[in-house]
């Protein structure tokens, strides 16, 4: 992103939010202000920029990822021309030191300041496509109710081991994974049903499906990461993201861990990729074989399955780049190899 004169820092909360604006890091130029997380308050903050000289060209609006709370500030910013930038919590908190005040004032100087030396790795927020965000919703909503479903079979599951029990309650938690069952089942569908209405997305799924352990959720989970497969991504970047990649932890001659997966990232995915390992570990010819092998190298389960989990990936970011689908038993030669042949 490149470099603008103004940086302005905006700490969001449910009801309002803290803005401040800076030049030099750690130095507040104006604010902080506070102003209604709503439309009031959005116009207001529009009016106060203009008030205060500050154009859209010469401005950086930096805030943090929490969700629903900062969704409709960034459009509306966006719809009037401002360049948004939206960070993750976890690496604006790094790149300060944890002593000192707590407050929504020191958090949005903070921000303005993330914003000023980091301006060069900034992206632009960018609102999605209206079907990406329709399909994100649903495959929320769907692992919600999938979440609420295995916690009432695991009720009912101990209801029928009591020695007295009640019929009412067993009764009750059989009508509600029933319908449970119904509502997950009507997401899948609508899913489905959104994919289908557009050709190019639908195209992209159905060669992504055409990979060994890839149904209908893994490839509506890759379109949402990846907002509608327009954002690139290797299979290295995504590994990283999803968090099935393992990290070394280890410094001089005394501090040494086994490198191991982090215990954070989008889960649902994550999940998604682990059952698929698993399956084509035991249906797939060539997953088979390379399970098996390193079974007699020693290796444990869980770090084989990991690493299928990452050949998937792999394939499936070829899938996406090379626009084609999954071709069995392919083999990758190198052009020189052809050259001396």
């Amino acid at each position: 992103m490149k470099r603008y004169e103004f940086s302005c820092g905006i700490d969001i909360s449910a009801e309002d939010f803290t803005l401040t604006v800076s030049k030099t890091p750690g130095v507040a130029l104006l604010g902080p202000s506070v102003f209604g997380n709503n439309l009031e308050g959005f116009e207001s903050l529009d009016t106060w920029f203009k008030e205060q000289n500050l154009p859209p060209k010469e401005l950086l609006i930096c805030m943090e990822a929490t969700g629903v709370y900062g969704e409709a500030l960034c459009y509306y910013l966006h719809n009037l021309g401002y360049s948004v930038a939206v960070e993750a919590p976890l690496k604006v908190k790094r790149a300060f030191h944890p002593d000192g005040h707590k407050t929504d004032a020191v958090d949005s100087l903070q921000i303005a300041e993330y914003a000023i030396r980091f301006s060069d790795e900034l992206k632009q927020w960018k609102p999605r496509e209206e079907v990406v965000e329709q399909i994100k919703s649903l495959l929320s909503t769907r692992e919600q109710l999938v979440k609420q479903r295995s916690a009432s079979k695991n009720v009912l599951k101990g209801l029928e081991r009591k020695v007295i029990s009640s019929k009412i309650a067993m009764r009750s938690l059989h009508k509600v994974i029933k319908n449970l069952d119904t509502e997950i089942s009507n997401l899948e569908k609508e899913i489905e049903k959104l994919i289908k209405s557009q050709p190019p997305l639908q195209q992209t799924i159905s060669n992504l499906k055409s990979t060994p352990g890839t149904a209908m959720l893994l490839a509506a989970h890759l379109l949402s990461i990846t907002n509608g497969f327009t954002q690139t991504m290797t299979a290295r970047q995504m590994a990283s993201y999803l968090k099935i990649c393992s990290f070394k932890h280890e410094s001089g001659s005394s501090v040494y861990k086994s490198p191991r997966s982090k215990k954070y990232g989008p889960s649902a995915m994550r999940k998604l990729l682990h059952l698929a390992a698993r399956s084509v570990v035991t249906h797939d010819q060539n997953f088979r074989k390379y399970y098996l092998r390193k079974l007699e190298e020693g290796k444990p389960k869980k770090v084989i399955l990991n690493n299928v989990a990452n050949k998937l990936l792999k394939v499936l970011c070829a899938i996406i780049r090379d626009q084609a689908p999954y071709i069995d038993n392919y083999k990758s030669i190198n052009p020189t190899l052809l050259n001396n042949a």
